[in-house]
């Protein structure tokens, strides 16, 4: 986003605000609407489409070059993963 339009989108956020800024329950609201995206902002398992979809082809090349596991019947994930060898 080029800098005109940071601002631009900057004056109307708080524009929105000071419209709402006598009302306690939408100002509650908009408080925890904003934690939510800072937390999202934080989260690193965020990822893009594209991000996405490239990972779920690295995913289908590992498949086919046979680096994969299964859990066995019965198998339940503890168990499946020490006998890969983890230590848990």
């Amino acid at each position: 986003m080029k800098a005109g339009q940071m601002n631009s989108l900057n004056t109307r956020l708080w524009q929105d605000i000071g419209a709402i800024a006598d009302s306690e329950p939408l100002m509650r609201r908009l408080a925890k609407y904003a934690a939510k995206l800072v937390k999202e902002k934080n989260d690193s398992t965020l990822m893009t489409k594209e991000e996405f979809f490239a990972k779920i082809e690295r995913a289908e090349e590992q498949y086919e070059q046979g680096e994969y596991s299964e859990i066995l019947p019965e198998e339940d994930l503890k168990a499946h993963l020490k006998r890969l060898g983890y230590d848990i």
